[in-house]
């Protein structure tokens, strides 16, 4: 297939569901956790869980970095747009993310901060230039995928010896967090969470390659598909899966071959080896602080890191008791478990960063609300969702 409307093919997604149907076990349960809420986003969309067999289940994941990043990080965002001498670079949907005492970077750029909305890093670095009277710091937020673009921007901007311009970095490594689910307690020793195997990102893993997720499969024993975004991806990696677990297997599979190598791409990594290096310990909201899953500038690049240049200092903060993103993250609940979900949470007034991401299981639940609502058995009654 060359083109993306043929990996959105009605008859091709029903032929393979049929298929699905007769490999998939009565006798067991599948549970297959997809870790990016681009593929929570493209299940619903498409209606790919109707196409599934009953015993079948997904487990939503992490979602996205915007999900992840813990109210302290953010706070300390937007105590750097509150600098009359910053001008803070971020991208969009970190702008409503809700930080503590109801605070955000958007409310702050309707008090009369700078807080300015970018397409790339690039971008910040443009801004820089054109303010040399102010410190241009470029809120840098990801997974691998967006880690890159960041290590070009600090050694662009050290080659151009802009001064007034720091990184203030937030990227997280999606291996780390796979681990720190498997390890947690919701999973091995309460058995809140269920997990077979997962379907793994494929923005990712075009940077990363499939070898990093071989741990899993050889020490955890799940099994782990790298699928593309489409739903014919999807399905196709659920297949596989369910194929690994009823042959006893646990193994790396690349599903989507177009994109993903073993390797990776290694220039990328190599560029990021340069820039960055391991935290010892960075939080994550759900997950806790989790071991070596954050990036922080190396010292040959000090000068552009935002963390030493203002001194800046977390401040642990308490998450809102009424918002469950923490769960939902874990996959020990589901956005309708929440109960402010589409009442006092919702995308034009968000309680939690699940409903502000573009890839947050609770944004995809609640765009794709009434077709949840007209899936659902005769005998079940519909309740309102807001």
């Amino acid at each position: 297939m060359k083109y993306i409307s043929e990996f959105r093919d009605r008859r091709a997604a029903q032929a393979l569901s049929a298929v699905l149907a007769t490999e998939a076990n009565p006798a067991r349960e599948y549970h297959l956790m997809e870790f990016c809420g681009g593929h929570t986003h493209a299940i619903f969309r498409y209606g790919v869980q109707d196409l599934l067999p009953p015993n079948v289940r997904l487990v939503h994941g992490p979602g996205c970095p915007v999900c992840v990043l813990p109210v302290s990080r953010l706070d300390l965002a937007i105590e750097l747009a509150e600098r009359h001498d910053v001008i803070l670079c971020s991208y969009g949907d970190m702008l409503r993310v809700p930080g503590s005492r109801k605070r955000s970077l958007l409310k702050s750029r309707a008090l009369g901060r700078d807080v300015r909305m970018v397409d790339s890093c690039t971008e910040a670095l443009t801004i820089a230039r054109a303010h040399p009277d102010k410190e241009i710091v470029f809120f840098a937020i990801g997974f691998e995928t967006t880690t890159p673009p960041t290590a070009v921007a600090i050694r662009e901007a050290d080659r151009l010896g802009l001064a007034n311009f720091s990184v203030y970095c937030n990227h997280v490594l999606t291996p780390s967090a796979i681990r720190s689910i498997l390890d947690a307690d919701d999973v091995r020793r309460l058995g809140l969470v269920r997990v077979d195997g997962f379907i793994g990102p494929s923005h990712v893993s075009t940077i990363i390659g499939s070898r990093p997720y071989e741990h899993f499969a050889r020490e955890y024993r799940r099994p782990v598909v790298i699928a593309g975004f489409e739903p014919l991806d999807v399905l196709q990696a659920v297949r596989m899966l369910v194929r690994q677990l009823n042959e006893g297997r646990a193994e790396v599979e690349n599903q989507f071959t177009r994109g993903v190598t073993r390797e990776g791409n290694v220039k990328a990594q190599a560029l990021v080896a340069e820039v960055f290096e391991l935290r010892r310990l960075f939080e994550w909201r759900g997950l806790g602080p989790v071991p070596y899953s954050g990036l922080r500038i190396k010292k040959k690049y000090a000068a552009f890191d935002a963390e030493t240049r203002f001194a800046l200092v977390e401040k642990p903060v308490p998450e809102n008791k009424a918002c469950e993103c923490g769960a939902i993250i874990r996959g020990v609940k589901k956005p309708t478990d929440c109960k402010i979900f589409g009442t006092a949470c919702t995308p034009s007034n968000p309680i939690g960063s699940c409903m502000v991401s573009p890839e947050g299981a609770c944004s995809a639940y609640y765009r794709y609300r009434r077709q949840l609502l007209d899936r659902r058995p005769a005998a079940e009654p519909a309740t309102a969702t807001g």
